[in-house]
């Protein structure tokens, strides 16, 4: 059996895939997954993926371009072959614009969760009322389909991880990861300097992570005290950076699942945009940290609709510094 995985968003919605992934590949003979341009990164690194196929679906990149007749006619000719698949979204999402080209490619079964009604795009209309992790959701569709839950349902990732000692020094730092997909998440610059100010203070030795767009930001929180990574990490690289942290402080953004998957314990700024109960690091120990309740709650926004950010610049270094012990702890 050849089995078609889908998730087409961001780095962090393919990590939490994860699970459900491997519980396809349990049972399937080869395992294709279908990501979009924002994933492909964490895809190569999922364990039971045989292969990437990479697509920038319209309907849920958050920077689409035009709908194209030619770039649906590729998608058919990609994933025909696919005797199952599985379309993994998010509750916001509907996988029915995707199911109608996976028939379209001739796939003869397909499984998604839909509150629409699916007509004949779906084979397995899988519901899923409850507010629960992600990474829960994902698996409950995949058991629906056939494929049981495994025992381990943590994040992973494939390894070995490459050697960062050279970049990191010897392991038990602490990673301030203060980048984030959206703005509306992130917790603001000048906290996250001092953070790394109170945490060599308090005796840490502090690497501060981001990719080569954050270097600005992440050479501001650094400072004289911290070690600054941005833009100096491939995924991988920066997967083993925090996999050998004694604690991850980041906010709601696709390197907090990635310090999930390699078990870190996570300090979470969490912004209440989304559901704190769907979308924390998943399965390892965690403080979250910012206003729940806020003005924000559920808005999904991503640029924050309240003057002065108040959910997480509410947030002081010292409430976070706290935090960190707690992890370690």
């Amino acid at each position: 059996m050849r089995a078609l995985v889908v998730r087409l968003d961001n780095l962090g919605d393919v990590l939490l895939a994860g699970p459900a992934v491997r519980a396809v590949a349990a049972r399937a003979d080869e395992v294709v997954m279908l990501c979009g341009p924002r994933g492909r990164a964490a895809a190569d690194l999922l364990p039971g993926v045989d292969r990437v196929v990479e697509w920038c679906a319209p309907w849920i990149d958050p920077e689409p371009g035009p709908v194209e007749r030619a770039e649906a006619e590729r998608l058919v000719d990609l994933v025909r072959g696919a005797d199952r698949a599985l379309i993994f979204t998010s509750f916001h999402q509907s996988p029915l614009p995707l199911a109608l080209l996976l028939r379209l490619a001739g796939v003869p079964w397909i499984g998604g969760i839909s509150d629409d009604y699916p007509g004949s795009l779906l084979d397995l209309r899988h519901r899923c009322d409850a507010d629960v992790p992600e990474p829960e959701r994902m698996l409950a569709l995949a058991a629906d389909a056939g494929f049981p839950t495994p025992h381990d349902t943590r994040l992973r990732v494939r390894g070995p991880l490459p050697d960062v000692t050279a970049l990191t020094g010897a392991t038990g730092y602490v990673v301030v990861h203060p980048g984030t997909s959206v703005p509306a998440r992130a917790w603001p610059p000048e906290r996250c300097a001092e953070a790394v100010r109170a945490l060599t203070a308090a005796g840490h030795r502090v690497v501060v992570t981001g990719d080569r767009r954050e270097k600005e930001l992440t050479a501001h929180v650094a400072g004289i005290d911290g070690v600054d990574l941005g833009g100096r990490t491939t995924l991988p690289e920066l997967a083993a950076a925090l996999a050998g942290a004694a604690a991850v402080v980041a906010g709601n953004t696709g390197p907090a699942h990635l310090a999930a998957a390699v078990g870190a314990p996570v300090v979470s700024l969490f912004a209440p945009t989304v559901p704190a109960a769907r979308w924390a690091p998943y399965g390892v120990r965690t403080v979250l940290l910012g206003d729940q309740n806020a003005p924000c709650k559920d808005s999904r926004a991503r640029v924050c609709p309240v003057p002065g950010h108040p959910c997480l610049s509410s947030v002081t270094a010292d409430r976070v510094a706290a935090a960190v012990e707690e992890v370690i702890a």
